[in-house]
């Protein structure tokens, strides 16, 4: 799927904004302020439903207005155009809207627009918690594997269930208890099976592509299922009853799991600098994009927000070379025409102008 044309209404300091991207490479220029980074952060709803800025929605509707919009023509890859859209209100209400028709449930968006973002805070990934590469392993697989989405959603209507027992301080041993524990280790089991082989499809591709980021690296990627290695789900529930229900929550499962990435046998923010990070960050996502198209045979949208800020310029230049030579759709804002001198050799591209929230094609 790519964007062919895009209106954004009162969304940040854009009121009014139409314009249409290239296909391959468009360059977003502009300074500080002048609402380069809330166009890309209005593009991220098309592919998440939410903002990479802000947990709350009504702070990027425009002050004295009751919404935001943004709405997309696209063309999937048998070149059809599907128009797409989402409003958001500040009572928290939303609205999807896929060729006129309209829905509550935002799956059914953002599962058309398979969507990456790289930023000054993606080191994140690697720096941050085991939340941030769950997350990352859980988008490959929403977009790929289309049942997991559903058996995650209901592993977390039975892990809900199982720590309010423990808050109770249940006996989850009771047999009126059974159904839930035997359904929790069930659910729990798919997840990890269902994470693992993506990873396993992940970790050589990755290999390839660290290798070309990090050359003087031997870099190694691994899931941590979210309990021990060599016992059952059900074992290792067993082995911490007591402890979960001191805490009051389950300490074992999926949702404990992580991505643990090494690098010359160290973890690799013990060993790396920010600027190694941020490739290690840029091949982990090159590699995503790689399996969702040699997966599905389609096309991904990416965004680099504030390029300049994150990475030098022969870096730069290859991982944009890299996703173009994908066929992503790839977005890049900049400050100054210098960060992106590179750009020249690009024969499909288009450059835009952002000033006082206005977008022009230059």
């Amino acid at each position: 799927m790519k964007l062919d044309r895009v209106q954004i209404t009162q969304f940040r300091n854009l009121s009014s904004v139409t314009f249409s991207p290239s296909p391959a490479l468009t360059i977003i220029r502009g300074v500080n302020g002048s609402g380069k980074s809330s166009l890309i952060e209005a593009l991220y709803y098309l592919g998440f439903g939410r903002s990479f800025r802000t947990n709350k929605h009504a702070s990027v509707i425009q002050h004295g207005k009751d919404n935001f919009s943004v709405f997309a023509a696209c063309k999937n890859k048998e070149g059809k155009t599907l128009n797409i859209g989402l409003q958001r209100n500040r009572t928290e209400t939303f609205t999807c809207s896929i060729n006129g028709e309209h829905s509550n449930r935002l799956s059914d968006l953002v599962s058309l627009v398979p969507l990456q973002l790289f930023t000054p805070q993606s080191t994140d990934l690697i720096i941050g918690s085991p939340s941030e590469r769950r997350r990352f392993c859980d988008w490959g697989l929403f977009h790929v594997k289309h049942s997991f989405q559903n058996v995650a959603n209901q592993y977390g209507k039975y892990l809900k269930h199982r720590n309010a027992l423990l808050k109770q301080q249940a006996n989850l041993a009771a047999s009126e208890n059974q159904y839930w524990e035997t359904k929790f280790v069930e659910l729990g089991e798919m997840i990890s099976d269902i994470r693992q082989q993506y990873v396993d499809e992940l970790t050589p591709i990755f290999k390839q592509y660290s290798h070309e980021f990090l050359p003087n690296f031997e870099v190694d990627l691994s899931y941590y299922k979210g309990w021990e290695k060599d016992v059952s789900l059900s074992e290792s529930l067993v082995k911490k009853r007591e402890y979960d229900g001191k805490i009051g929550h389950t300490s074992s499962g999926p949702h404990k799991a992580d991505l643990r990435l090494k690098v010359n046998g160290v973890n690799a923010q013990e060993l790396l600098s920010r600027g190694q990070l941020r490739m290690a960050v840029a091949a982990l996502q090159m590699s995503q994009t790689k399996c969702f198209n040699s997966s599905t045979n389609r096309k991904s949208i990416f965004l680099l927000d504030d390029v300049g800020a994150e990475l030098d310029a022969d870096k730069r230049q290859q991982f944009i070379d890299g996703l173009l030579q994908m066929d992503t759709q790839v977005f890049v804002t900049a400050i100054e025409s210098s960060q992106l001198e590179f750009i020249e050799k690009y024969n499909e591209k288009k450059l835009f102008h952002v000033e006082h929230g206005s977008v022009k094609e230059e």
